[in-house]
């Protein structure tokens, strides 16, 4: 990342080992609903903002990564775990999976792919009972827990 390119997002693993910027909006906001995504996440779906690399740079540490696929290579912090990045092999761009920016409200999927291997039951989730992790633990147990997660800045 170039002086004259200020970061518009910016993000990192849970333990704060790999962080990124962008220094331009995402190209798309997706999910991919597809069953390599989900293996890779370990979640029902996931879901990436894509950028042109010229556009991103790691700005703490790098990501080991995994060839996921004969076009993929898949990025995860070797300390932590916390899966990354989607790219293709020698392609001009990067998908970095929202949960790891620090403003994950900012990046908004517009699409879905995959779709073949959605689970029937991702379209209902919003009209599931729910409550606050604060309501879940309880103020007594909520005082007892210490996160050893990076905070969401540098």
């Amino acid at each position: 990342m170039t002086e004259d390119k200020k970061p518009v997002l910016t993000g990192g693993c849970q333990c704060g080992a790999v962080r990124f910027a962008f220094t331009a909006v995402p190209n798309k906001v997706s999910i991919c609903h597809c069953r390599m995504c989900q293996k890779a996440t370990g979640a029902p779906f996931a879901s990436f903002a894509q950028i042109d690399k010229e556009n991103f740079a790691w700005t703490r540490g790098e990501p080991a990564s995994f060839r996921s696929s004969t076009i993929a290579m898949r990025g995860y912090c070797r300390d932590c775990g916390t899966p990354l990045s989607f790219g293709r092999i020698d392609g001009p761009r990067i998908e970095i999976l929202t949960g790891n920016f620090d403003r994950p409200d900012r990046v908004i999927p517009t699409r879905q792919y995959g779709s073949e291997s959605r689970l029937g039951w991702v379209v209902g989730i919003a009209n599931l009972p729910s409550q606050t992790t604060q309501q879940n633990y309880g103020p007594e147990k909520m005082a007892t827990i210490t996160s050893h997660q990076h905070p969401d800045h540098d």
